[in-house]
């Protein structure tokens, strides 16, 4: 089995004229792309680094993007995105609990973790992309280090929330990774040389998966910045062989933003959607847009992709099933169950927690065997996801075990927001739930009994989330009563019999949460 370094070193050699990275106006060709990940990974050794250690990095789609994915597989250190627009709290969390021992921060990005540096058990180095930083790239040697790379090393750690909504950092070796990139292109057109992967979306999330398969193919990786559909519609218009990854939220903003114009799009292979529910009219709407050349993944990060669906069975009829409603079909790398209570399988059309397990699965939850022994279950991933499978294959969710939100590809746990609320002035009982969103697929609402007098406002429940988790996971809705909230048999409040009404008549299918 191959790892990911010696696999991208070989098609570095390969395709060593080709276009490899663009970005910020400027091309490298795999040459020279590769020539700056030996340079960035030298600075790494320089620095400490060695074999095995966890670099983290916070940062926007940039041209220097490169040379952080690459400089850390050529020194076989562990790769640690953050996130951005979380909470310094967050940051620090994700930095102690991976023992990240460098911070990788674009200039734009700094303050938020200025107050990290030099305050942080374990963290020894702040790398900040500021003017400077292509002087500072130049000055450590083009030599390749070349240590030694087992498939078995660790490769990346991804943070995923867990039951009780602190981030867990999921941890996948070269092996598992490069099964995993497998698994995402098998149900898609062939990469091929000349081929463009326009990440509109962060490296460091969804778009990421794209990037080693692109590479490998001799293709080209498009940094952007940002998500802009006008500029993102003139990439596809104008580059040839072109995959995009995006969560539905993009996928709705371009049908409204371009509509069904004449957009050539004979260019686009592949839109790839996951990270949150997919409405029918965004899906019709898109279908309109692009044609057939949009596909779906369900999973996890722990255990991603699932399912995958294409436009032949997305847009296709079956008896007995629903494709424009599903979560795709069981794809056939990856396995999977529906389970009862007692965690055994259950029949196709049976409602039961989904479980997932295929070669590309994660290998542990770093630094925490008791939620790997939880989540990890005689080699299956127990997903806390509700559904069921039907006759033909298709996966359809219900609920999630745990109430989990997924707003726009981001996880949100409602505990983490109620345990902020709470602390709120004359704030007695609370719930927060998703709903639906044209936007985000689905957005936090807390429902927020207080006692009589009290002068909470919207806007102040509102405003502490987001200073206190960040900006993303803040409600944007909030509800303000003085009577009680319902509660199940047991006492609990129940989440359930209050977003019911929000859902109910409506149509949506989930999509990944990577």
């Amino acid at each position: 089995m191959i790892d990911v370094r010696t696999a991208m070193r070989r098609a570095a050699g390969f395709h060593r004229n080709r276009p490899a990275v663009m970005a910020g106006g400027r091309t490298l060709t795999f040459a020279e792309a590769w020539e700056r990940g030996i340079r960035f990974a030298n600075a790494l050794i320089s620095l400490g680094a060695k074999p095995g250690d966890r670099i983290a990095v916070l940062e926007d789609n940039v041209l220097a993007s490169s040379d952080y994915f690459l400089g850390t597989a050529i020194s076989n250190t562990v790769r640690v995105p953050l996130y951005r627009r979380n909470s310094e709290e967050a940051h620090r969390h994700m930095l102690q609990q991976s023992g990240s021992s460098i911070l990788v921060v674009g200039a734009e990005q700094y303050d938020e973790v200025r107050n990290l540096e030099g305050n942080l058990d374990g963290l020894q180095h702040v790398i900040v992309r500021d003017e400077g930083y292509e002087r500072w790239l130049a000055g450590f040697p083009a030599v390749d280090p070349d240590p030694e790379v087992s498939p078995g090393d660790f490769y990346v750690i991804r943070h995923s929330a867990g039951t009780t909504g602190i981030p867990k950092g999921i941890a996948f070796t070269h092996e598992a990774w490069m099964n995993t990139e497998r698994n995402w292109t098998f149900g898609l057109p062939p990469f091929a040389a000349g081929n463009h992967a326009i990440h509109v979306g962060p490296i460091s999330h969804g778009s990421g998966y794209l990037f080693v398969p692109m590479w490998l193919a001799g293709g080209c990786n498009v940094l952007e910045p940002r998500f802009d559909p006008e500029r993102l519609m003139h990439l596809i218009a104008d580059l040839d062989g072109t995959y995009v990854f995006g969560v539905p939220t993009m996928l709705a903003d371009l049908t409204k933003k371009v509509g069904a114009s004449r957009t050539d799009v004979s260019g686009l292979k592949a839109f790839v959607l996951g990270g949150a529910p997919i409405d029918r009219r965004t899906i019709i709407a898109a279908h309109e847009l692009f044609g057939p050349k949009l596909y779906q993944m369900f999973g996890q990060t722990e255990c991603v992709p699932g399912t995958w669906i294409g436009p032949e069975d997305w847009f296709n009829t079956f008896a007995g099933s629903d494709p424009l409603a599903c979560a795709g079909r069981v794809m056939p790398y990856t396995e999977i169950e529906i389970r009862d209570e007692r965690n055994q399988p259950l029949p196709p059309g049976e409602i039961g927690e989904i479980a997932l397990r295929s070669d590309g699965q994660m290998t542990l939850i770093w630094g925490d065997p008791e939620m790997t022994a939880k989540r990890l279950v005689d080699g299956w991933v127990l997903t806390g996801d509700i559904g069921r499978i039907d006759d033909n294959g298709f996966l359809y969710l219900h609920d999630r075990k745990d109430e989990l939100i997924i707003s726009g590809g981001f996880n949100i746990w409602p505990a983490e927001l109620e345990s902020v609320i709470m602390d709120l002035p004359g704030v007695q009982e609370v719930a927060v739930f998703g709903i639906p969103s044209e936007r985000w697929g689905e957005t936090p609402m807390a429902m927020v009994a207080v006692a009589p007098g009290a002068e909470l406002t919207e806007e102040d429940v509102i405003e502490s989330c987001r200073l206190r988790l960040g900006s993303y996971k803040k409600p944007t809705a909030v509800e303000i009563r003085t009577d009680g909230l319902p509660r199940t048999p047991l006492g609990k409040i129940s989440r359930k019999q209050l977003r019911a009404p929000y859902w109910a008549d409506r149509s949506t299918t989930l999509g990944a949460s990577a």
